[in-house]
């Protein structure tokens, strides 16, 4: 039987269809099974920001498109990455990241498998190689590393160089390197990505509201006294009114005070976040105290810490004789409301300190 007699029904049929298609049709078809194939192994991550009219730019000739996942893993593309380093711009046949999606092997690099580099690469470097498969935002697969490599990866060959290691193949990588690293530090990759990829918009909502998460609970507790009767027995002394002890009700203007010195300066966003978790009801009042929905193991011991440095300018205040103008300018100027700019320091008086009293709630 000859060859041609060998191949039959569909098969005959495709190799047929080839024929008559054009390259670049052939290459479209030939992508669109790939990636229907790299899918069947898993779902690979998304990339939910960046794009390649928006490249990482580090220095002249230097762009390395960029990507921020939807996991928030920030990666550099391959072609970028080897390009960044003075490599090809392509690695060969890709074994790397199809180790990566298969799990099968921990494969290095070829930047970094030379043996003349091996004493210089930490745990954590090796940890950190693998490359990452990923989907596009506009759906093709990509191939990349952790943006945190290429500082690494710089400081290795800058080392390699110093140490008289490299090999001379190997030169031209060095001075890519000493270019790189001029241009970035290995804390300042993450922003640098992020701002790039039009992430820093949303990292910082996303930073926020983690941060609330672990100040403030979801769930109401139980009162607890919270607040130092020194605290507001100082206000009064400060405001020049006499004091009538716990077992009155306190002035109306008092609970303005600690919304101010107290729940504003304790941390970015936290007074509107409890507000919220405690509205007030028609009669303006609230059916909790805001500090009952702070965390026990976050947010009371901020409360705390917070109260103790309060009471600690107030009796500074009022050993000096200061009324309460010049105590609230002593707080403005250390612990100052989140998003306000520092005051010029002033000499302020205390003719008003004595002015008209409220009258209690």
């Amino acid at each position: 039987m000859s060859e041609d007699e060998s191949i039959s029904g569909k098969a005959k049929g495709g190799i047929a269809r080839a024929i008559s298609l054009d390259p670049e049709r052939r290459r479209e078809i030939g992508k669109a099974g790939a990636d229907a194939r790299w899918k069947r192994r898993g779902e690979l991550p998304i990339a939910k920001f960046g794009s390649p009219e928006r490249p990482l730019h580090l220095a002249d000739g230097v762009d390395i498109p960029c990507y921020v996942l939807n996991d928030g893993t920030r990666v550099l593309t391959q072609e970028g990455f080897l390009s960044a380093i003075g490599r090809a711009g392509k690695a060969k046949g890709g074994q790397g990241a199809a180790a990566a999606i298969d799990g099968k092997v921990d494969r290095m690099p070829s930047f970094l498998a030379a043996a003349n580099l091996n004493a210089l690469i930490t745990e954590n470097i090796r940890r950190s190689t693998t490359p990452i498969v990923f989907t596009t935002p506009g759906g093709s697969r990509a191939f990349g590393y952790r943006a945190e490599l290429l500082p690494q990866v710089c400081n290795i060959y800058l080392d390699a160089r110093d140490k008289k290691l490299l090999k001379p193949s190997q030169f031209h990588i060095a001075d890519k390197a000493q270019i790189l690293v001029r241009a970035l530090a290995e804390t300042g990759i993450i922003a640098l990505v992020d701002e790039a990829t039009g992430y820093q918009e949303v990292r910082a909502q996303d930073a926020l509201q983690k941060y609330l998460e672990k100040v403030i609970r979801r769930e109401l507790a139980a009162w607890v006294k919270r607040f130092p009767d020194e605290f507001y027995e100082n206000i009064y002394k400060l405001r020049n009114w006499p004091w009538p002890g716990m077992g009155k009700n306190r002035f109306s203007v008092v609970a303005h005070y600690t919304r101010d010195l107290v729940y504003d300066r304790l941390g970015p966003g936290i007074l509107r976040e409890l507000e919220t978790k405690s509205p007030k009801t028609e009669d303006g009042q609230r059916k909790s105290k805001l500090h009952q929905w702070l965390t026990d193991d976050v947010g009371h011991p901020m409360l705390a810490q917070h109260l103790h440095s309060l009471i600690m300018f107030q009796r500074l205040a009022i050993a000096n004789g200061y009324g309460w103008n010049r105590f609230v300018k002593m707080v403005d100027q250390v612990l100052p409301r989140r998003g306000q700019t520092f005051e010029l320091p002033l000499l302020p008086t205390d003719s008003d300190d004595a002015s008209e009293r409220p009258q209690p709630a």
